[in-house]
């Protein structure tokens, strides 16, 4: 038990009051108060400065109490024991305490540097527009409030009046904004710049109003999509169309299709290979071809000219991000999206395939359906499966071809050969 007291401490006059064990409250001719531990280490006798002197009273919630001991530069009398007699443990290990207490003393970046340093480890895993979405989500929300504030202080609090303005008006934003925080303060406190682990979401929820129920991408009703084909494939022929009807009959994204280039369509084997890069996922997956879809195929290559892209846009290159969905607003089907089209080919499979497990729709659309541990005992990907799934698809939604006459050919008919 040491011998001073708070009082003591406060009415200290000038000189050294020892309070045992070697801490020492030192105070000098402008009553300035500050604590060193007297210590022996390899012979010799050594005053270490711990820190000066905290005579006020610290809350429960003090955001102090989230730093270190080591790290404290005010201490109270209890902090000033709890301190030395850490250096005194490290001193009878072996350790030298000055260096030990030093080790500990680092600079703390705010959030705002945190965010640079997180974004340039972090990104190198990351796509080029991933990144850039990033570091704009965190400028235009979260550094505003967050950025000058020490990555080791911020808490639930915080985070919660930095979520609260767009909480309610923009609940997927602020679900981005959220994990990108904790996105933030995880690599910190993985790095060691703050020891506290990432605030819990469901802490922050406490304190913020009740979220409407999210809107889901608005579909197409499966029954409909027959109509909607009807009309897609009867207009203008262009890349945008076809790209759409593509997508319909694959249940691929937008982005996918885009990006669809020759050589990942295998014409012997009727698979699309979708490479990671192009994926959601980051993970590689394949689709099988329909006849439809193969039709689809040798349509676009007719328009493809000398490009490697199997939906170009004028010049060439990809068809850029809002073509698909400009195809279907001029086709008078704007009141759903393109991602909206997965949705429908997937209440069609569960209601007019039942025959067929809900796990093959799934790994068409390339959804996470499984355990590690399940995916390491399935080593088949259910290619005929998907495939009889595919071509039933395609059946259900592709307008019928009329019969041609006597002699003639149906158009697109024949052979789909490709010069790579």
């Amino acid at each position: 038990m040491g011998k001073l007291t708070v009082f003591h401490v406060r009415a200290a006059k000038n000189g050294r009051h020892c309070d045992g064990d070697g801490l020492y409250l030192m105070v000098n001719g402008n009553r300035a108060r500050s604590w060193v531990l007297r210590i022996q280490h390899q012979g010799r006798r050594r005053d270490i400065g711990l820190g000066s002197v905290d005579l006020g009273r610290r809350r429960q919630d003090d955001p102090v109490h989230a730093v270190e001991i080591l790290r404290r530069k005010v201490l109270t009398l209890a902090e000033a024991r709890d301190k030395a007699a850490i250096l005194r443990r490290l001193t009878l290990a072996g350790l030298d305490p000055v260096a030990e207490r030093d080790r500990e003393v680092r600079r703390i970046p705010t959030f705002v540097q945190a965010v640079d340093l997180a974004h340039a480890e972090l990104s190198r895993g990351w796509t080029a527009k991933h990144a850039a979405d990033f570091k704009s989500t965190m400028l235009s929300y979260a550094i505003p409030t967050l950025g000058s504030h020490s990555v080791d202080i911020i808490d639930h609090a915080m985070i919660r009046a930095t979520l609260a303005p767009v909480w309610t008006d923009k609940p997927s934003t602020a679900k981005k904004v959220f994990t990108r925080i904790n996105q933030v303060l995880a690599y910190c406190h993985a790095t060691g710049l703050r020891t506290q682990d990432v605030p819990q979401k469901q802490v922050v929820r406490r304190g913020l109003a009740r979220q409407s129920q999210s809107q889901h991408h608005p579909a197409v009703p499966f029954r409909q999509v027959p109509l909607f084909m009807h009309d897609l494939l009867g207009g203008t022929e262009s890349s945008g169309r076809l790209a759409l009807a593509f997508a319909a009959l694959t249940a691929s994204r937008s982005g996918e299709v885009r990006q669809a280039t020759w050589d990942q369509i295998d014409l012997d084997t009727k698979i699309w290979s979708k490479p990671a890069h192009i994926m959601k996922s980051r993970r590689a997956s394949s689709i099988p071809l329909s006849e439809a879809a193969l039709v689809i195929l040798r349509r676009a290559a007719v328009l493809r000219g000398k490009s490697h892209v199997v939906f170009p846009g004028r010049s060439g290159a990809l068809l850029n991000n809002g073509a698909l969905r400009n195809s279907m607003l001029a086709q008078g089907w704007g009141h759903a999206t393109v991602h909206g089209l997965r949705s429908s080919f997937r209440d069609w499979a569960a209601e007019e395939m039942p025959a067929i497990p809900a796990m093959v729709a799934e790994l068409i659309l390339s959804h996470s359906v499984l355990s590690q541990t399940e995916r390491a005992y399935l080593r088949s990907d259910l290619t005929a499966m998907r495939r009889t799934l595919m071509e039933a698809w395609a059946a259900f939604i592709m307008p019928q071809p009329e019969k041609p006459a006597s002699g003639a050919s149906a158009p697109c008919s024949g052979p789909l050969t490709i010069d790579r």
